[in-house]
């Protein structure tokens, strides 16, 4: 039996925090966007001068009013970061994967930020479960031969960012690639060690984006480079030894609506060109045998096929295995020859390797020498499958296999395979499960648990409930909640909660390990993960239900998860929360106009607050390729009228709202810091409540908040404080 922990502040505490603290007021400077006829007046668009020293000093003056109303929670915030500490095992290292005759792996060490990124020889001895069974590696203990690529510890030394953009090792394991970022802003510099010498060459690549890879014969280097408005527009090569000046465009893409991107294919044979926005594409091929034919074009992005393809060898002939929505809302697989891509779609001999099904969504499949490897969602649950590549696409061909598992709610995902491997690298994980690392045998369908991620301080999953309930949308449609809690935790009306959602881009709120949630759930709270219309739990028609004109289904659905919640029992109606980052913050924004009564306290990360705008402006980072996602206002008046109806900037209201906290990146490339900045500012102005409105801004960092490890940890701790202080439920219970 527990009670809620109303007595953790002096009854009046709050209110005198909030005598002593005066938030910023930013001048207001009106600004007159006109578009189809419409007049909106922003006055608070010259926040978006990013250089302007009035805009830094507003955003200092906003974390020193956020500190000051916050700061009563820094002992909590203290609590929940020594409690995720406790949890970690900080020496620690990732299970060594092969490839190449190498083993790669990473190392973590206590009181260190980042990762140290090392291999080690594989042998072949003829003995395959010996040959792929991973060595044996301990924290803190050098492995025999082991071999120091990268230590991102003293890379960041010295700078106020780190993050990686991807790395990349020669074929034949001589050269090593890496991009870092410094600065937060997603625009890497490539750089090139020789792993014999130790030694960079002088070959340096500034402003590329993630990824690089080399070709096969490792002399190149292809990475991609995004323009203006941060959209991947080239795929580039560069030659080792030679002028970056002279690095060669493989392929440039001027549709301002569409995404470029590219890999190398599973047996190296091709580079693999992708053009693509979320509702059709183009994949074009390089064969690296025959490279002055350039680049070879499959199903043109004028059949309106969204579609992906890998091309492979299957019994000396060379074929392309296609992950396609052709007649197939939920995506089906095909194989065909590589020759009849030279037909008219129309006229082209597409064999079936999955056909489709309404009830399962085909995310994608790839290839090894002996195996497809399917990921698949089913019943809201992602799950992995494979097929013997022997029979494909006849009436010879193999049923899918799937590993099993013996929860209800998990997550199952392909991680990695070298092509020749009899073994394919699978992840899991679940609500309470941490994160394991399997090898799946392709041939028997033994599974073969390779590490289960440590929680310390005597964690007991059994202490904890996963369940699956349903609530009703307005319109009848059932919504999907994960419903998570302590297992002591009774359903009696009296319990703080929080309901968490995405519901954009069909991205999908997959059941995840979290050892900060961990800290949430001791204190009493019960969480819901709301699977609203427009991610992809349900399928393609759920994300195509949760878009464009559909929009609003997704906070209208996040409204009645919240009053199935209320009514549940499960929960005390007036100690609900509400949190959402990116498009969830978008959500965050659109749910607290719609019903700001319901929720004690919103908190938006990296909010998507001032779409609209954003969006109306296709010089801005990123904003053409929104349109798939929410339509083009720019050029049709019902979508501009739409989006409006439902800006949180622009829908803002005379009205009570709850406690917010908007939390922000000064160099966010994705969701620029000037709409929650916007959004907070006129929050303030027009809301009648008394509940204090904040903006905290992290000056050093992008999209994903700060880098390195203990920065990650305090954020969360940071965001949870927030929440568990409005729910008056800041100490741990007895349940």
């Amino acid at each position: 039996m527990h009670t809620a922990d109303t007595a953790a502040l002096p009854a009046d505490d709050g209110a005198s925090r909030l005598a002593a603290a005066h938030p910023p007021v930013p001048r207001k400077a009106p600004v007159e966007r006109r578009h189809h006829g419409d007049v909106f007046v922003d006055n608070y668009e010259w926040l978006r001068a990013k250089e302007d020293p009035a805009v830094v000093a507003h955003l200092e003056a906003e974390n020193a009013y956020t500190e000051a109303v916050t700061g009563h929670q820094q002992p909590l915030r203290e609590a929940i970061f020594n409690e995720i500490r406790s949890r970690t095992q900080e020496t620690d290292l990732s299970v060594p994967m092969r490839k190449d005759g190498w083993w790669y792996y990473n190392r973590m060490q206590e009181g260190k930020q980042y990762a140290i990124h090392c291999r080690v020889q594989a042998r072949d001895t003829g003995d395959l479960a010996a040959d792929w069974t991973p060595p044996q590696v301990d924290p803190g203990t050098a492995v025999p031969g082991e071999q120091l690529l990268l230590d991102g510890n003293a890379e960041a030394e010295g700078m106020p960012f780190f993050a990686l953009g991807g790395t990349a090792v020669t074929k034949d394991g001589n050269l090593f690639a890496y991009a870092v970022d410094n600065s937060g802003d997603e625009r890497f510099t490539l750089r090139i060690k020789d792993l014999r010498s130790g030694q960079l060459l002088p070959d340096v690549v500034e402003n590329v984006f993630y990824s690089p890879a080399f070709s096969p014969d490792g002399s190149r280097v292809f990475y991609t480079v995004v323009d203006q408005t941060w959209r991947p527009h080239q795929v580039k090569c560069h030659v080792l030894g030679t002028s970056v000046e002279a690095d060669t465009v493989i392929h440039q893409e001027d549709d301002p609506a569409m995404w470029t991107g590219f890999d190398l294919s599973a047996d190296r044979r091709h580079l693999v060109v992708s053009i693509s926005c979320s509702e059709y594409s183009e994949t074009r091929l390089l064969d690296f045998a025959d490279q002055d034919s350039g680049l070879r074009t499959l199903i043109p992005r004028a059949e309106r096929i969204l579609y992906d393809a890998e091309p492979f060898l299957l019994d000396g002939r060379q074929m392309v295995l296609l992950t396609h929505n052709k007649d197939a809302v939920n995506s089906m697989v095909s194989l065909a020859a590589l020759a009849e891509f030279d037909k008219p779609v129309a006229e082209q001999e597409w064999a079936t390797v999955v056909a489709h099904d309404d009830a399962v969504r085909v995310n994608g499949a790839g290839v090894t020498a002996s195996h497809v490897v399917l990921s698949v969602r089913k019943d809201t649950i992602e799950r992995v499958q494979a097929i013997p590549l022997a029979g494909l696409g006849t009436g010879a061909q193999a049923a899918p296999a799937e590993p099993g598992f013996d929860e209800q709610l998990f997550t199952a995902g392909f991680s990695g395979s070298d092509y020749e491997a009899p073994v394919v690298r699978l992840s899991y994980t679940s609500f309470f499960t941490p994160p394991r690392v399997y090898d799946y045998e392709l041939a028997t369908g033994r599974l073969w648990l390779r590490k289960e991620t440590p929680v310390l301080g005597g964690y007991d999953r059994s202490a904890y409930v996963a369940g699956r309930e349903w609530a009703t949308a307005q319109d009848g449609t059932r919504i999907p909640l994960s419903v998570l809690r302590r297992a002591g935790v009774r359903q009696d009306g009296s319990n703080p909660a929080l309901v968490y959602a995405y519901g954009s881009y069909e991205h999908s709120m997959d059941p995840w390990f979290s050892t900060a949630r961990l800290s949430l759930l001791d204190r009493g709270v019960v969480m819901v993960i709301a699977h609203v219309r427009g991610g992809g739990e349900m399928g393609r028609k759920w994300y195509d239900d949760g878009k464009k004109l559909r929009k609003k289904n997704t906070f209208t659905d996040f409204v009645d998860a919240t009053d199935w919640l209320a009514a549940s029992g499960w929960a005390d109606p007036a100690r609900i929360a509400a949190m959402g980052g990116s498009a969830g913050g978008l959500l965050m924004g659109a749910v607290a106009n719609l019903a700001p009564e319901k929720y004690a306290a919103i908190l938006a990360q990296v909010p998507f607050v001032d779409p609209l705008t954003s969006i109306l402006d296709p010089e801005l980072p990123l904003s053409a390729l929104e349109w798939e996602e929410w339509g083009n206002p720019i050029e049709d008046p019902a979508v501009y009228a739409y989006m409006k109806s439902y800006s949180p900037y622009e829908n803002i209201r005379p009205v009570p709202y709850p406690r917010i906290a908007a939390v922000t990146s000064f160099n966010d490339t994705r969701v620029l810091y000037v709409e929650p900045a916007k959004w907070v500012a006129r929050l303030r102005e027009l809301g009648t409540g008394s509940e204090p409105v904040v903006l905290k801004t992290e000056m050093d960092a992008g999209h994903g908040g700060a880098s390195g490890r203990y920065e990650a940890w305090k954020d969360a701790a940071w965001d949870y404080a927030f929440v568990l202080d409005a729910l008056c439920a800041v100490k741990p219970v007895n349940v």
